[in-house]
């Protein structure tokens, strides 16, 4: 999913709502894992909706494919009070195009989104060597602009029944098991 193109025209990381810093290291994390297990990483969403952390994939023909599921899942996730997108890429830096498994996300109301990324090689046996920590690749489209926050929702209006909700991760802060 390599043709997305997030802008950085800032020298400065932005200060970064604790909750989208969260689930966009949970969503980098996990793809992280899938990659060094040596699966496909399929485009998924990973969402904050209540206390609970939901995965969705994306799978597409064509990296607009996967960005429009994405991003129709996402604007319709009443009640959800943070999102991240990730898919493997890469980024154009000084150093010449380097890959990246990247996540953009949002939180609902904001203008801009974030977008931050694990930098990785791959040696001749097709292992993979990710940086340690994630970088700030730049602002990205926000998928919830348009969206109230969470708890300006009322139970009757938020659907969850088209989730997956993911395993409790305590690297995440997030009470991912509902209780």
């Amino acid at each position: 999913m390599a043709d997305r193109t997030v802008e950085n025209s800032s020298e400065e990381v932005p200060e970064i709502p604790e909750m989208l810093e969260n689930v966009l290291l949970f969503a980098l994390d996990e793809a992280k894992e899938k990659m060094e297990e040596g699966a496909e990483l399929v485009p998924f969403t990973t969402l904050v909706v209540k206390e609970n952390l939901f995965i969705e994939s994306h799978p597409g023909d064509s990296s607009e494919e996967c960005y429009n599921l994405a991003q129709h899942t996402v604007e319709g996730a009443r009640g959800a009070d943070a999102y991240a997108f990730c898919y493997d890429g890469y980024v154009e830096t000084d150093d010449g195009t380097k890959d990246v498994v990247i996540a953009e996300g949002g939180v609902p109301g904001a203008e801009d989104g974030y977008a931050v990324g694990y930098l990785y090689t791959v040696d001749d046996e097709g292992g993979y060597t990710f940086e340690e920590e994630a970088a700030y690749i730049g602002e990205a489209p926000n998928f919830m602009a348009k969206l109230k926050s969470g708890v300006d929702y009322g139970e009757d209006e938020i659907d969850e029944k088209y989730l997956t909700e993911v395993d409790e991760d305590p690297s995440t802060g997030i009470d991912t098991d509902g209780e």
